[in-house]
């Protein structure tokens, strides 16, 4: 069985001898290459070809996303970051891939690009920011570093705005979110809780990160190592959890999570515990809160959630300057309202997740 090879197609031909034959062509250009996969020959033509492309898509858009992806800034990008770039820049570039430079520092272009933001975002703003977002910071990128002479998208008026620096989890939350969730969304909740990290870090959670006392990793996201002691509550979930998969944070058939099935599976829980309003990342808020509240400074607070100096003051400043509700003893009714039980029930082997 042949692997699949990136970037190029392959044609099965049968000769006039009756000789079965596979040609490889480069799905770009359609270039037929030389030579059989892994050999000099095939990966001198397929060189060839991919010049083709930089020659063809040069002075372009498509010729400055290329560019962009070689860079060191683009290497820099934790992996989902990458993905979502190459996404929203797959649809501009559908649409505006061929526009040549002076096109590009055109006002005109802005007025086009805007015109679309305008339209789109009334069904889904945040999503029309975050398209206009990726494409402005690659042109900002073509115009300092590049041959681009000015960055026409340098700004725009966002359509959606949303501060999230004072939505917390509180202890009724918490109740609520436990008493409706299954094992695995629990466990989901309390890794957040106690840890202060990403969704993506923990559901990339290796258990040889975990040593019986704590827990270290190095963030997907902003490449930080961090390292954060397991409360009672967490180490007692942990320790009493089956060991079913090199991975923490299972689904009940002990296999990864995808991150959409975990967001179906986090909303459906949320709906079930009419929780409205708080996303899994305001977890991360919430921790900061916590262990300010526990007495930790802020040197403190970000070598354990990661977050800058800067955000994590941010957040302690809306939130505490809104509202005192949560108390004095708010860790100890988080550690509380933790029934490590449910760590103890075993995985079940169902057909599906």
């Amino acid at each position: 069985m042949h692997a699949r090879l990136k970037g190029i197609n392959r044609v099965k031909a049968k000769l006039a001898s009756g000789e079965q034959v596979t040609y490889y062509y480069h799905r770009a250009t359609g270039t037929r290459l030389e030579g059989e996969p892994g050999t000099a020959l095939f990966l001198a033509s397929m060189a060839k070809a991919q010049a083709k492309v930089e020659t063809r898509t040069a002075g372009t858009l498509s010729g400055i996303i290329r560019d962009f992806e070689k860079t060191a800034k683009w290497r820099k990008l934790a992996a989902s970051t990458k993905s979502e770039y190459k996404r929203v820049l797959k649809f501009w570039e559908n649409d505006y891939g061929k526009v040549p430079f002076p096109a590009l520092e055109d006002k005109a272009f802005r007025r086009e690009v805007l015109k679309w933001h305008d339209e789109f975002s009334e069904e889904k703003p945040r999503e029309a920011d975050n398209r206009v977002t990726i494409l402005a910071r690659v042109l900002s990128w073509a115009t300092k570093d590049g041959d681009l002479k000015a960055n026409v998208l340098d700004s725009f008026d966002r359509a959606y705005s949303s501060d999230r620096s004072e939505m917390i989890w509180l202890p009724e939350h918490v109740d609520a979110f436990m008493e409706k969730a299954t094992p695995e969304m629990k466990l989901g909740l309390v890794l957040a809780l106690h840890t202060g990290q990403r969704q993506g870090d923990l559901l990339a959670l290796k258990w040889d990160a975990y040593d019986g006392t704590h827990i270290r990793l190095r963030q997907g996201k902003t490449r930080r190592f961090v390292t954060v002691k397991a409360t009672a509550a967490l180490k007692a979930t942990l320790d009493d959890l089956p060991r079913s998969s090199t991975l923490i944070l299972t689904t009940k058939t002990g296999r990864q999570f995808k991150k959409r099935y975990f967001a179906e599976k986090w909303e459906e829980t949320c709906t079930a515990a009419k929780i409205a309003d708080l996303h899994f990342h305001d977890i991360r808020g919430t921790t900061v809160t916590m262990l300010f509240q526990a007495g930790c400074n802020l040197g403190e607070i970000v070598a354990v959630t990661g977050h800058s100096l800067r955000r994590a003051q941010e957040i302690l400043d809306r939130y505490l300057a809104r509202t005192s509700t949560m108390a004095d003893n708010a860790i100890a009714k988080f550690e509380a309202v933790l029934d490590a039980d449910f760590a103890k029930q075993g995985a079940k082997q169902d057909a599906k997740e």
